[in-house]
């Protein structure tokens, strides 16, 4: 047993425009578009056919207000490549965003609403990932978080230290997982970006859930009332959702 990553689901104040955004900060395309959700994709996604992660952007009414516990790094090839991207992205409505990086090789940027997210120099390790080289998430322990998603999806671990931990699919597709220590601050609202994951045909959603909960995951209330999906958050609090079989 265990699931796949099917969506990185960004919490928006206009749907349609985020959605707009990413799709075209990421070469993607726009496969649905509704007054709430907005799913961006590869070029010819077909949800129920792919094991590829998508974007979705659901509108909210809570404006961001903490920082950004979870954020995407955008993978490049090339010096030139990154450069490009950067002034791309600035055109398309991205700003420039201080996180006390200091001096680092890559750029911190905010969406158009104030999603941090990193456009990474060109490495090695990202060259086969597709645009999004990784999805980032700062926590206490990198070790412990790495235990539990690992197990939770099946993904190979790649590199663990004190300070990180680093996670693919075990098909050796799609981003990787990052988990950074830092000091991630009491959390009062919930996460501008989670993870959805998704059982595998023929599995349970229900044994999924249980299964996830004996690895430590909780319930949690997000006010989503009666929705075919559950909500649940990891060891650290972080929210995420396991979606009925597609």
């Amino acid at each position: 047993m265990a699931l796949r990553l099917g969506l990185l689901n960004f919490k928006a104040r206009d749907n349609s425009a985020l959605g707009r955004f990413w799709a075209e900060a990421l070469g993607w395309s726009v496969f649905s578009e509704g007054p709430i959700v907005t799913g961006v994709g590869p070029m010819g996604f077909v949800w129920a056919d792919s094991d590829d992660a998508c974007v979705c952007l659901v509108t909210v009414p809570d404006p961001e207000t903490v920082k950004c516990r979870v954020h995407l790094d955008l993978a490049t090839t090339s010096v030139a490549h990154q450069a490009e991207l950067v002034a791309r992205l600035k055109e398309l409505g991205a700003t420039p965003a201080d996180v006390g990086q200091s001096d680092v090789p890559w750029t911190v940027l905010a969406d158009p609403e104030g999603n941090m997210f990193c456009v990474l120099e060109p490495r090695e390790i990202y060259r086969d990932t597709g645009p999004i080289a990784a999805v980032a998430v700062d926590c206490a322990d990198p070790q412990a978080m790495a235990r539990f998603w690992g197990e939770a999806m099946d993904w190979t671990l790649h590199e663990v230290t004190d300070d990180h931990a680093v996670l693919r699919s075990a098909k050796g597709a799609g981003p990787y997982l990052r988990f950074l220590r830092a000091t991630p601050g009491v959390k009062t609202v919930w996460n501008r970006v989670h993870l959805d994951l998704v059982p595998y045909g023929g599995d349970d959603q229900a044994a999924e859930v249980a299964r996830l909960q004996a690895l430590g995951a909780t319930l949690a209330d997000v006010g989503q009332g009666d929705v075919p999906w559950v909500v649940l958050a990891d060891p650290e609090g972080n929210e995420f959702c396991v979606l009925a079989p597609a």
